[in-house]
Order: structure tokens, then C-alpha cells, then sequence
């Protein structure tokens, strides 16, 4: 064995380096290939940073959309120009930690680009101010508290409004009980209620005494008008909401048990109100009835309230740190969650790599936040969002589908802004986490549906359908010849990123670059079992990934066991999640085989039981060729079938080799049925198109949908469905 593959394998094994075949790699400012394009980011137009106003867009998105409203002229390609070379520069502020609100940014920037005052227009086009952030430790804190405040206060306003509404009603009939009373219709009642410009006029004396001889005095009970005065009182003083909307109390905090001291403590009071609210409605509908009513209001929120109450009033936030949670502060939360109380929690991690207590040479990734989020989905009512910050702008709209959500939810972010990668920006940090698995996206919403199917979405992360992300690596080898190479992101990538773990790698001289090294994914893919990955025979290639040094030039670094077998754990929590996406799951797999098993034994059954055809007793027997005589036919021998030519310009479906996936179906369930055998078959080609017949011959899981030509010349795109038709002709 060479002495350089000696080395690598001593330190794939060990983690150690011998010799000198290998060096370490602190001080080189290595860092992942497929990252060395993005060392500065301000001179890329990415999601950040992000604009904190009315609405919640990133800084591109608030120039683009503004562009958008430009028309067409001889200026408009140079204002484009200086409207980027401003947006680059609000960027570079940001960057570097100028806050302040996007106008005054935009002034501050304008002093540095020439030609600024031109875009007068652009910028009155704009649309939005609100706070400039980038993506820095806060970011996220202060993104999901600015959206939690926009969702509060659009509640607020339409609680009011009802409340409002239900205040005015009461008003009325305290009013109409009032003019109805004697009282009511004393002179000088009378003499308000029209002015002091009628006192000349009229004589409310006599309308008076007219008015309470001619019509009887007509009043509410007693108890009801006392009832009715609570609920008014209670609906006009309530404090949980402001007069704009706002809440009228603290419901944000840092811990989950301030947070439920605050809900006990308030709980009364959100009775009360709840209570009001329900007898107003019976009041105005004339629905009151004091022998049922009043047992049943007697209690009222004894046993809690009800989810739809609840609703209505303000939801509380809590954001939390993983650095600073308690053992009590997890047991807190986990009560609020399985209690669920409309209470949204957002839990911050800022490092996901934290060294085992059981060895400095074991990683364990996320363990606080992948606990938290996968025991809140397993409670199956509370909204569970988890992504990196650097994800948070584009994962908007589920963050917003979490807090409208009528009940209990977590949101887990990975800040990204740990200070063991100082050195690189925590945009980059919370991407690459992302990308490598460390860190998925995922989104659970109980109210989406029944099934998983529905409610768990991987939405956010790239690529979702293979184990890590394959990118093209561009760069140039000593020769200034242009090499292209694919390469995959995997943990090892992401875990080079911290300096705790270098120990993990070591340099490889060029000059031992050969047949000997491997990458990590193929290392994977070589093992017998990723739960198992280490063999127990000596490993003929090591694994090792593509580097870029802070010189810009290209690297090969080895990578030890244990971080492959961690990169083999990651892999594995990957698979769980993808199969509850409905990526490669392996209950649809053996479904499918079963269908496939099953249809070949009905159809070995079918052909068993069929029988030959006779032949025909009428055929004509030509002349016997003497020269070239027949050869003898063995008694057993039966005509063999000859297989019908179909046309190929005319769609059709081989309907006994159906595995009843309902695919073509649920395309369109008009042009395709199923037969008594639940096997498919083409209904009626006019009930649907030619762009859905190709689909269908797509998504068909045997192949046996073949779309013929197009009946309709007119469709539009036939070109594109054409060719995509031919495989299945």
C-alpha cells in the first residue's frame, strides 16, 4: 500500500494526521467550493435585507416592483442602472450595520451615486418605509414580532369593529326602553330631542301629556335592563384591544411561564368579555330566555373557553433562545403547546453544531430545536415552521398561515449568527445549513387538511428530492482550461464552515491527488448501511470535498470517519422527513409493488385460462410445392396469434396491464374511467385535451397511456406536447 493512501486512511480512521502527507487546514480561510462565489454579498441582488413596513418584502423585491411601474422610454435603461447601483449601496449600509428606516437609508445611500435625484419618480413609486434589516442575530426576532404586530392589529380592527357594532345595538335598545317610558316622554325629553329651535314653535307641555295618555309606557324588565347595562359596561371597557387596533396589553414575552402567568391572570377578565359578547347577540336577536340563559351564563368559562373565544382576543408571543432554555423553560413550553392555547412561540437557535458530552470527536446537530419541533408536530394541533433565518423572507407566507392559525405554534429559526462563524456572514451560515440538511425547511398546518399529504409541506428547500443538493462548480485549472464539475452539498460542507471542527480535516498536497481519493457521497453510497456506515475492511478510497482557500485556489481536503457517520445520521433524519413529504416513501413503494405483483398473477391467470382459437374449416390449402415441401406439422401445434397493428396516430390505453394508480384519472376522470376490473380505459377523447393526454402518459406508473396525435390543431403549444408525446407513441 502507498504511503500516501497509508496516511489518508489514518486519518480517515483516526482523525489524526502522521508523516507529512498531509497538512492542517487551520489558517488557510478554506471554505466550501460551491461558496466561494459568494465571499461578498453585497454585490449580488439576494433576499436581503429586508424592508419592515406595512408589508414585510425584501429590499430587491421593493426595487423590482417599483421598476415594474416605469414605462417604456429613452431614460428608463439608465434609470434601471442608477436605481441597482442605489439598492447595491442601501445594501452595503446594511451590511454594515447601519440601521434606520428605508427613506432615510435611501438618502443616506443617494450621496454616493451619481444621477440619484433622477429617481424622484422610482421613488415615490415605491410604495412601502418601514426598517431596514439585515441578516444579522435579531433579524429574525424582529421579523416574526413586525408580522405577529401586523396580524394582531388586522385582528384588533375588525374585533373592534364588532364590538363597536354590538355597543351601538345595546345603545339602541336602552334608547328605544328609554323613549318608551314616561320619562321618555317628558317635555323636557321632548324638548331635547328636537332642539331649542322648535321651543317657539311647540308646545311640549301638551305634546307631552298627549303622548303618555294616548300611547301606554312600554319597559324591559328590570333584569334586563340590568343585563343589558352589564354587557354594555363590559364590551365598552374592555382592554384588550385599543381604539386603532392595537393590543392594549403586553403579550410578548422571553418566557413561557411569564406567558402562562399572564393568561391565568387575564383569563377572568377574557371570560367576562366572552360572556358579554354572547349575551348581546342574544339580546339583539330577541333570543334571551332568563329560564335557560341565565344557568348557563351563571358559569360561564368555568371549564375554560372555548377555542373560538379565544380567537378573537390577542395571541401570545413568546420568543425564546436554545443557549438560555432551561429545563423547566422546555417543560413550560411543552404544556402550553399540548394545552392549546392560542400562544405562537418562536425559538431561536444561533448553533447547531454543538460537540457530544459523550466525545469531542461526536457531533450532535440541532438536538434542542429538532426535539422541540418534531414533538410539536407529534401533538398534531399545534403549527410547526422551522427554516433558517436566511429562509424566513421566502418561508412569508407560511409564517403568516402559523400566527392567523386559531391555535398554539412553532416557529423554530437557525439564526446562523453563532460566534463560531464570525468569519463568515449568517446569511451564509443559515443557506448553507439549508442546503446541506442540516438544517431543512419544513412546514406542518393541521388546518391544511387530514393527512400529511396535506398538512406537511418541504417547500423551501432545494432540491427536496435527492439526498443533497447537486450544483455545477465552474473554475479554472492551471492550464486556464475551463473545468466544470458537479458537486453535491453535504453536512461535511456546512461543518466546515465552523473552526471547532478542523480537527475533522486535512489538506492534501496536490501532488497526492489521485485515484486514491473519493467524495463523501460516494463513500455513502459504497456502504453497506448508512446507519452503519464504517466498514470493517480497510477502505480502498477516502473521502474527500472540494475546497476554495482565501486565495482563491482550489483544494482537496479528507474528511474523517465520524464526520462521515454523522453526515450518514443526517442523511437518515433527511429520508424520515422526505417520506413524510411523500418523497420516495416507502409505503408507496411497496403499495406499488404490490399492484405490480398483483396484476402479473392476474394476468398469468387470464392467459392460463384462455383458449385456443379453431381454425377455420373453409381455409384454403395451396398446391403442395414439391421442390420445396413443407415441414411436418407436430400434432400438438396451435395457431399462434398474431399481435393487432394498432394505429399510433390514434390514442388508446393497454388496459389489462392497469395497476389502478388512479394517475390518469385524477388528470381527468371524464376522458379516462376504469372498467369492471378497475382497469383503465379511454371514456371519451373529446372531454378533454391533447396537453391532458400526454400528462397522463407522464405521470403513468407503467406506461401504458399512449397519446397518439393531436385531434385538435388548433391546441395551443402542440409542438412542445408533440415531442413530449413520442417516447410513448
Amino acid at each position: 500500500m502507498p504511503n500516501d493512501l497509508q496516511s489518508h486512511i489514518a486519518f480517515y480512521l483516526t482523525g489524526k494526521r502522521t508523516g507529512d502527507a498531509l497538512d492542517p487546514v487551520e489558517g488557510l480561510g478554506l471554505g466550501p467550493a460551491l461558496l466561494a462565489g459568494y465571499r461578498d454579498l453585497t454585490q449580488l441582488r439576494y433576499d436581503f435585507p429586508v424592508v419592515l413596513g406595512t408589508r414585510i418584502e425584501s429590499l430587491r423585491a421593493v426595487f423590482d416592483g417599483a421598476l415594474a411601474t416605469l414605462e417604456a422610454g429613452p431614460e428608463t435603461d439608465k434609470i434601471r442602472k442608477t436605481a441597482l447601483k442605489l439598492e447595491r449601496e442601501i445594501r452595503t449600509l446594511a451590511a454594515k450595520g447601519k440601521t434606520g428606516r428605508l427613506s432615510v437609508l435611501w438618502d443616506e445611500a443617494a450621496k454616493h451615486i451619481p444621477n440619484a435625484k433622477e429617481l424622484g419618480k422610482l421613488r415615490s413609486a415605491i410604495g412601502i418605509d418601514g426598517d431596514v434589516i439585515d441578516c444579522d442575530r435579531g433579524f429574525a426576532g424582529r421579523m416574526v414580532l413586525h408580522a405577529w404586530t401586523i396580524a394582531q392589529e388586522k385582528k384588533g380592527r375588525a374585533f373592534r369593529a364588532r364590538i363597536d357594532r354590538l355597543v351601538l345595538c345595546l345603545n339602541n335598545i336602552l334608547r328605544a326602553d328609554q323613549a318608551g317610558s314616561n320619562a321618555g316622554r317628558s317635555a323636557d325629553r321632548l324638548r331635547a330631542s328636537f332642539g331649542g329651535g322648535a321651543a317657539s314653535v311647540i308646545d311640549f307641555d301638551a305634546m307631552s301629556e298627549i303622548l303618555t295618555k294616548a300611547v301606554p309606557e312600554s319597559k324591559i324588565s328590570g333584569s334586563r335592563r340590568q343585563r343589558i347595562r352589564w354587557a354594555h359596561d363590559t364590551l365598552s371597557k374592555q382592554s384588550f384591544y385599543e381604539a386603532g387596533g392595537k393590543p392594549g396589553l403586553d403579550f410578548v414575552f422571553s418566557s413561557c411561564a411569564r406567558a402562562l402567568q399572564a393568561y391565568q391572570m387575564r383569563l377572568p377578565q377574557a371570560a367576562e368579555l366572552a360572556k358579554a359578547i354572547a349575551i348581546t347577540q342574544l339580546e339583539i336577536a330577541g333570543d334571551y330566555n332568563e329560564a335557560k340563559h341565565d344557568r348557563i351564563f351563571k358559569d360561564f368559562g368555568a371549564n375554560g373557553l372555548d377555542p373560538r373565544d379565544l380567537a378573537d382576543l390577542p395571541d401570545y408571543l413568546v420568543r425564546l433562545d436554545t443557549a438560555k432554555m432551561s429545563a423547566s423553560e422546555v417543560e413550560h413550553l411543552v404544556e402550553l403547546l399540548a394545552a392549546g392555547l392560542p400562544i405562537k412561540v418562536m425559538v431561536q437557535t444561533d448553533d447547531i453544531l454543538q460537540a457530544s458530552p459523550l466525545s469531542e470527536n461526536h457531533l450532535a446537530i440541532g438536538g434542542r430545536a429538532r426535539q422541540l419541533a418534531q414533538a410539536a408536530m407529534g401533538m398534531t394541533d399545534v403549527f410547526v415552521l422551522q427554516t433558517p433565518a436566511s429562509n424566513l423572507i421566502r418561508a412569508k407566507e407560511s409564517l403568516v398561515r402559523g400566527l392567523n392559525y386559531a391555535g398554539p405554534a412553532l416557529f423554530s429559526v437557525f439564526s446562523g449568527a453563532g460566534a463560531e462563524s464570525r468569519s463568515v456572514a449568517p446569511y451564509l451560515v443559515g443557506a448553507a445549513a439549508l442546503e446541506s440538511r442540516a438544517f431543512p425547511a419544513f412546514a406542518y398546518d393541521p388546518s391544511a387538511g387530514r393527512d400529511w399529504a396535506s398538512r406537511f409541506s418541504l417547500d423551501g428547500n432545494s432540491q427536496a428530492d435527492l439526498d443533497w443538493p447537486v450544483q455545477t462548480f465552474l473554475y479554472e485549472d492551471e492550464s486556464l482550461q475551463r473545468v466544470s464539475d458537479e458537486l453535491s452539498f453535504t453536512l461535511a460542507d456546512f461543518v466546515a464552515l465552523d473552526h471547532r471542527f478542523q480537527r475533522h480535516f486535512a489538506r492534501v498536497p496536490k501532488a497526492s491527488w489521485n485515484g486514491s481519493l473519493t467524495t463523501l457521497t460516494d463513500t455513502l453510497r459504497s456502504q453497506s448501511s448508512i446507519l452503519n456506515p464504517q466498514s470493517s475492511i480497510l477502505p480502498e478510497k477516502t473521502p474527500c470535498l472540494l475546497m476554495v482557500d482565501e486565495r482563491g485556489h482550489l483544494q482537496k481536503v479528507l474528511v474523517s470517519d465520524a464526520l462521515v457517520r454523522e453526515s450518514a445520521r443526517c442523511l437518515e433524519m433527511w429520508h424520515s422527513l422526505q417520506e413524510l413529504g411523500g418523497i420516495h416513501n416507502s409505503h408507496a413503494q411497496l403499495q406499488l409493488e404490490y399492484q405490480q405483483v398483483a396484476f402479473e398473477e392476474r394476468l398469468s391467470k387470464e392467459l392460463a385460462a384462455r383458449k385456443p382459437e379453431p381454425v377455420a374449416a373453409t381455409v384454403a390449402v395451396p398446391a403442395p410445392d414439391t421442390q420445396h415441401p413443407a415441414p411436418a406439422a407436430s400434432e400438438a401445434s396451435v395457431p399462434v396469434p398474431v399481435e393487432e397493428q394498432r394505429n399510433t396516430d390514434e390514442a388508446y390505453i393497454e388496459t389489462p396491464r392497469c395497476t389502478s394508480c388512479n394517475e390518469c384519472t385524477q388528470v381527468n376522470n371524464k376522458m379516462f374511467a376504469y372498467n369492471e376490473n378497475k382497469q383503465a380505459r379511454i371514456a371519451d377523447l373529446s372531454a378533454g385535451t391533447y396537453r391532458q393526454l400526454v400528462e397522463a402518459a407522464e405521470s403513468c406508473q407503467v406506461s401504458i397511456i399512449h397519446p397518439g396525435k393531436p385531434r385538435n390543431p388548433n391546441e395551443p403549444g402542440l409542438d412542445d406536447l408533440i415531442k413530449r408525446a413520442e417516447p410513448f407513441l
